[in-house]
């Protein structure tokens, strides 16, 4: 089947008695007992299907996690409480049986950054910065640090290179590393990190997937070497997401590629529009012969699908300028996050890179003036007309 088919139906039509609901329900039992005491025994032994106790598993978290697998084409997933968890989870595990140094993409989420220096490292983690763009830098890092893990995001926030995600995974397998992805920006729609060599996918689920605004979640979706390990943290440490979270998830989930298909034809438009503006220094968009990844994107995305985020710089302006810029936004929507049905603006110096040294932030290139644009589902000459009346 088909994403768009799969999105919809994987999952659900789980047989509960003589009756078979056409959606998983809300399970809200903390914990579960059965006709015999030898049946929960078999359950807790693993012996026997069944649920035990809700940070273990649970039926709605169970539907969620069935069809983030397949989107993802991997072994298992394990739904959590943020995207943030499930990324800790996910290098956590991949370097569970190897050494604890990571080898990090340089243009990251700048929450990530803050997770590798801030958590990681004092626990005993290095953590190594190259440009995953740069395969040589690559092969250069790997040979000096010998990492235990390699970490990138597909699209990388908020500049929106595309790294060879195939090339790498090539690069860390070889190394004898895994290979993290943080898919948040691409989805499984673009891009589908396991099916390229990668070890572990991992979401955001507040994003593109749930859609709506409502939904703070993560997931982890890896390969069968992984999986036991990840269910077992799962397990132990009780990251899960909650079932009434994993129920609008996977709500959300259903109209997922119809929505990202609609965003990413948006944000085609609004990048031409953008780059045409005389007040607009430059736009960040992955799509064009121009893109410095240009070779890479067209190996990688679907034709005309470059994702539907869109970061550009507005000529001259300072941090008030950009405070004045948005602060003139009628529609547009000026909050934190991304991937929702309603378009949304963040200012990374304010909010995603707040945190984030200004050397690093000059080393890959975000500028006091740069801006970016997760584009909706509404018509686009109402996004345009929005900018047009704030961009002066």
């Amino acid at each position: 089947m088909k994403i768009e088919t799969r999105a919809v139906h994987s999952g659900d039509r789980k047989k509960a008695g003589p009756q078979i609901p056409v959606t998983t329900p809300i399970h809200t039992a903390a914990s579960y007992f059965y006709d015999t005491t030898e049946q929960l025994d078999k359950v807790f032994g693993f012996e026997m299907p069944g649920y035990a106790y809700q940070r273990y598993d649970n039926p709605t978290n169970s539907a969620l996690e069935e069809v983030l697998t397949s989107l993802e084409g991997g072994h298992g997933s394990l739904a959590t409480a943020s995207g943030m968890a499930a990324l800790e989870i996910a290098l956590r595990i991949a370097t569970q049986t190897r050494p604890h140094v990571i080898l990090a993409a340089d243009a990251l989420y700048g929450a990530t950054i803050k997770l590798l220096h801030q958590v990681l490292e004092p626990l005993g983690f290095a953590v190594r910065f190259a440009d995953f763009c740069d395969l040589a830098a690559v092969e250069r890092a790997i040979a000096e640090t010998r990492p235990g893990c390699l970490l990138l995001e597909t699209i990388s926030n908020p500049l929106l290179r595309v790294a060879p995600v195939d090339t790498i995974a090539q690069l860390a397998r070889a190394a004898g590393a895994a290979l993290v992805v943080d898919n948040t920006f691409a989805t499984p729609l673009l891009v589908r990190p396991l099916e390229l060599g990668a070890h572990f996918s991992v979401h955001s689920l507040t994003k593109y997937l749930s859609g709506h605004g409502d939904v703070l979640g993560g997931s982890v979706t890896c390969d069968a070497e992984h999986y036991d390990p990840l269910r077992a943290m799962g397990r132990v440490a009780g990251p899960l997401l909650g079932p009434f979270e994993a129920y609008l998830a996977m709500r959300g989930i259903k109209t997922f590629p119809l929505r990202m298909q609609r965003q990413c034809a948006n944000a085609v438009r609004v990048a031409q529009w953008l780059a045409a503006h005389p007040r607009v220094e430059r736009v960040f968009f992955p799509a064009g012969p121009a893109h410095p990844d240009a070779e890479v994107i067209r190996r990688l995305l679907p034709a005309g699908q470059f994702g539907a985020m869109v970061s550009f710089e507005i000529r001259g302006a300072s941090r008030l300028d950009v405070f004045s810029f948005m602060d003139r936004l009628k529609m547009i929507v000026r909050a934190t996050s991304l991937g929702d049905v309603h378009s949304m603006l963040l200012y990374p110096w304010m909010s995603s890179h707040r945190d984030v040294p200004p050397e690093q932030k000059a080393r890959v290139g975000i500028r006091e003036n740069l801006v970016r644009l997760s584009v909706g589902i509404e018509a686009p000459e109402d996004i345009l007309s929005d900018l047009d009346h704030a961009i002066r």
